[in-house]
């Protein structure tokens, strides 16, 4: 009853603080906005008006970079490595057992780093190739081209992953289901012939095998002691005794004897081509 009774009160809370938000807004005159620091800005007085070219190209610029903004979580998942490495982390600390520890929020931020620091390479070939030529209006450098070179590194290294671990089945896959007709696979297809629509389903397929993969042989030596713990207290009568409270302390020495997290990351590191 007290819970609902407080939900009810920050609820009538935010509609009071809104209502009064709204009649302020309200209140105060046009000429007046910018100098009332509680309004909210008209940003038709900071951007030039799209009547000139060179109006029309801001609004288009700043159209493009909130759209990229606002997918930007969409295309991290899914063009680039981050996917296998917060899934092999995450199977890191189950493997281990420690329930909340790391924090997911430590795995992520460090799974985020080790994706800027793969991906550097084809995020400044992206920005010499295709988003400084197109900000400093090159000569031919359109926002057609500036994407369709972008494009062209991110169809790169995605196709170098999926080369790199062997996983040419999951492009034939996509490929025969977009084409509608199967396709030998003794059949030669450069990358010319895929379609992104194709390229992006196959790599992300690619690295959820590639991370289970690794997952696996890393949760082998935790199950390892897992099971010599539970025969041992077993045999020795302990059945109420649960084995992973005794298996983690072995567990985490073991990690912490073989500098495991150096071991992890750096097999990730060196997994990716």
């Amino acid at each position: 009853m007290m819970r609902h009774g407080s939900l009810s009160l920050l609820f009538a809370a935010v509609v009071v603080a809104t209502v009064a938000f709204d009649v302020r807004a309200q209140a105060v005159p046009q000429d007046s906005i910018l100098d009332n620091p509680l309004a909210i800005p008209d940003v038709s007085r900071m951007l030039p008006p799209a009547t000139t070219r060179e109006g029309v190209q801001s609004s288009l610029k700043i159209l493009v970079i909130m759209t990229v903004l606002s997918l930007a979580p969409a295309i991290l998942v899914m063009t680039t490595c981050f996917t296998r490495i917060v899934i092999v982390l995450a199977l890191l600390r189950q493997a281990i057992g420690t329930a909340q520890l790391p924090p997911y929020q430590v795995l992520i931020g460090l799974a985020l780093f080790l994706t800027f620091l793969v991906m550097a390479p084809t995020y400044e070939k992206i920005n010499n190739d295709a988003l400084r030529p197109w900000l400093d209006d090159a000569p031919g450098m359109t926002q057609a081209r500036a994407l369709e070179l972008a494009e062209g590194h991110l169809r790169d290294f995605m196709f170098d992953q999926i080369e790199n671990v062997g996983n040419h089945e999951d492009i034939f896959l996509f490929l025969e289901y977009q084409q509608n007709r199967e396709i030998p696979v003794s059949q030669h297809i450069s990358r010319a012939d895929v379609p992104t629509r194709v390229v992006i389903p196959a790599y992300i397929l690619s690295e959820l095998k590639t991370a289970f993969v690794m997952g696996f042989r890393i949760y082998l030596p935790f199950l390892v002691i897992d099971m010599v713990i539970a025969t041992i207290l077993i045999s020795m009568g302990m059945l109420m005794l649960p084995p992973v409270m005794i298996s983690l302390p072995f567990k985490l020495l073991l990690f912490i004897l073989a500098d495991g997290w150096h071991l992890v990351v750096a097999s990730l590191l060196s997994s990716f081509a």
